[in-house]
């Protein structure tokens, strides 16, 4: 597992980012790959998989 801070999340459309912890690195995530509700500066732990366009946080929970 990784752990992140939510960069960025549009409840409304529901996606935004992780900003992935000691790396400059931001990944995709999804309502689906949702846990926990989330807002933006929340800290999480979350798992990678390769989406149909890139990197997706999936298992998103808040620690």
């Amino acid at each position: 597992m990784k752990t992140g801070t939510i960069k960025f999340f549009n409840a409304t459309k529901g996606f935004g980012f992780v900003k992935v912890d000691n790396s400059e690195q931001e990944v995709f995530v999804h309502v689906t790959g949702l846990i926990d509700q989330v807002k933006e500066a929340d800290r999480v732990s979350f798992d990678v998989i390769e989406g149909r366009k890139g990197l997706n946080a999936i298992n998103v929970k808040k620690i």
